[in-house]
């Protein structure tokens, strides 16, 4: 017999490894309605309740979209960063897949004139001006300027505004980019292991946040879901 949507689902999520919690000592006290068991010392997601809250997130991307919304990605571990940037790229939205920059969103105007700092680089030295106006030694700093600018702001110089939302992949580890967007009153969608605070986030992804199967996996129906919301 076929499998129902419900259960193929489940397997999709269950085949990524996405049920594996972290040892309970390293549980979150707010995980526990999320947890339904332990194997060995490792305890073990509900996919069931993923599987509600990955609808309920793509959901929201879905809306998001609709409304032309603006969704920080985020994630700069080094096993996700590459799968961060890959889904963020795929709907031309900004993203952090390196460490986060303080005062990406509590400093913003700070951030702005950064990003436009590095645009006016770039254009005198695409406009071949830079030779004609300066000595070697400030085209040496200028090149220097501009490529420190470019490592730092990789993945948001699109950015013109705060975003509307963050996408984040392990708030744990993000927690400057979380804490500065809860100050803000900016909505959260995250991926979170069960070493996460479920405080604050908008729209809770329970999963296995390490392993690049999952966060691939959940990356790929979020970021369809935007396209989806983009089209209606």
């Amino acid at each position: 017999m076929a499998a129902t949507k419900d259960t193929a689902g489940l397997r999709r999520l269950f085949d990524t490894g996405a049920h594996f919690a972290q040892v309970k000592a390293r549980r979150h006290p707010s995980m526990k309605p999320f947890l339904i068991g332990a194997k060995g010392r490792q305890e073990i997601i509900d996919l069931a309740k993923t599987e509600d809250q990955l609808e309920a997130a793509k959901g929201a991307m879905a809306t998001l979209a609709k409304e032309g919304k603006t969704i920080l990605f985020v994630g700069g571990k080094v096993e996700v960063a590459a799968l961060v940037k890959k889904a963020a790229q795929e709907i031309n939205a900004p993203y952090v897949a390196t460490r986060w920059l303080g005062g990406t969103i509590s400093n913003w105007n700070e951030i702005k004139k950064r990003i436009d700092r590095l645009a006016d680089l770039e254009d005198t030295s695409s406009a071949g001006a830079m030779a004609k106006q300066h000595t070697k030694l400030e085209l040496v700093k200028m090149g220097r300027e501009q490529k420190r600018l470019e490592e730092r702001l990789d993945g948001i110089t699109t950015l013109t505004k705060r975003p509307d939302a963050l996408l984040v992949v392990d708030t744990r580890h993000e927690k400057h980019a979380v804490k500065e967007a809860q100050e803000a009153g900016i909505p959260i969608i995250a991926l979170m292991g069960s070493d996460c605070d479920l405080k604050g986030i908008a729209y809770p992804i329970v999963a296995n946040d390490a392993s690049r199967d999952t966060v691939k996996l959940i990356l790929a129906d979020l970021v369809e879901a935007f396209k989806k919301g983009q089209a209606a």
